[in-house]
């Protein structure tokens, strides 16, 4: 694990190349009255407009092949940032910006907000619920149940994505979903389709899904990104190393936190370039999906960091493995507690979508969870 010192290196050390290898991560984050009280005396830097604030820095400095980590608060930090070598200065001035401003509603939701995505998985084979709601009727009753329940966006999926999992064949997945997709949009609920295949992408959003969620980030399919401008939907960009099949073999990282900012902004940027809107993209750390248990814990501690892409984020992880492996836990569904002990987490650092199985549990927690946060009036 990368040892983190405390203290700023002196400027004139870090050379003028040291640019695109800088990351910061927000730490000490404040909510409410005291996050706006922090910036307004110059103690804090603003997260997400001013309802979030950051009162001490994390940053990555990756040189010659190496990464290091370096603590500070941010009296120390805003001052030291602005006599950096010119590419090092322009780099935290980019991560800030885009860490400062307030989010463009993604699919409806602002960062001040945060939705619950619920898993309606049409499958016979994924690891929580497969099989539970394999059939059409029952998955549109699953998923209206989540709905009355509290879920602002239901994610139907006809793939199972898990460890091990083997491909489907588009035809069976669009068998699967199209007409669960269809059935929730006709009664006006917000769906997102969880697919990987662009001709799945293109059938889901003709159903009425106006949500594309990749776990490839749109790049395993070349006809995806195609699809998505052409659909004018938003999307969900995921971070996976490897496949399904091969990405619990020995994952790897230089740093966690950098390797998946690179990947997530690279494929922003691609898609970007692409026609996909900014307000249309949100970005997904993908826990579990090619990573230990260490990567996982890696990651969470720092979601925080991945606002500096500047696009909406995602957090998705529910009942998955390594809350098992963590807490002594087998069975999938008996890793709920876990689960919203993850999640909010999660909201804590300004995650603004969570992908759950359990949604009640979940909007339970969140509702506490604001008012203890200061974001939500005791009337």
């Amino acid at each position: 694990m990368t040892q983190i010192v405390a203290g700023l290196p002196p400027p004139n050390s870090l050379s003028d190349t040291t640019g695109s290898n800088l990351y910061c991560i927000p730490r000490a984050i404040a909510s409410g009255d005291t996050a706006a009280s922090l910036i307004a005396n110059g103690h804090a830097l603003p997260l997400l407009g001013n309802d979030l604030a950051f009162a001490a820095v994390e940053l990555i400095i990756r040189e010659n092949g190496t990464a290091k980590r370096v603590a500070a608060s941010v009296t120390a930090f805003d001052p030291w940032r602005h006599v950096l070598p010119s590419h090092a200065k322009e780099r935290l001035a980019t991560l800030l910006d885009a860490m400062s401003r307030a989010r463009q509603p993604f699919a409806g939701f602002t960062s001040g907000k945060q939705a619950i995505m619920g898993v309606i998985n049409v499958t016979p084979d994924s690891f929580s619920d497969g099989g539970d709601h394999a059939t059409t009727e029952k998955a549109v009753q699953h998923a209206i149940t989540l709905a009355e329940a509290g879920a602002d966006i239901l994610d139907v999926g006809g793939e199972s994505t898990r460890p091990g999992a083997q491909r489907v064949d588009a035809d069976t997945e669009q068998q699967r979903v199209v007409p669960v997709i269809a059935a929730l949009a006709q009664r006006g609920l917000l769906v997102s389709i969880d697919t990987r295949n662009a001709s799945t992408m293109s059938a889901a959003v003709s159903a009425g899904a106006k949500i594309i969620n990749d776990v490839t980030a749109l790049s395993s399919d070349p006809n995806a990104v195609k699809v998505a401008v052409e659909h004018e939907a938003d999307v969900i960009l995921m971070h996976m190393q490897g496949e399904p099949q091969n990405m619990q073999q020995s994952p790897n990282y230089d740093d966690t936190v950098a390797d998946v900012f690179d990947y997530l902004s690279n494929r922003v940027e691609s898609c970007l370039k692409s026609g996909i809107k900014i307000e249309s993209i949100c970005i997904d750390p993908g826990i579990g999906f090619g990573k230990t248990d260490r990567h996982n814990i890696e990651i969470i501690n720092s979601l925080a960091a991945f606002h500096g892409i500047g696009c909406a984020l995602m957090f998705g992880a529910s009942r998955k493995s390594f809350i098992g492996r963590l807490a002594d836990e087998k069975d999938p569904k008996a890793r709920g507690a876990g689960s919203i002990a993850a999640a909010l987490a999660a909201a804590a650092q300004g995650v603004g979508i969570l992908r759950v199985h359990d949604v009640a549990d979940t909007r339970q927690a969140l509702q506490i969870w604001q008012y203890q946060a200061g974001n939500a009036e005791i009337t």
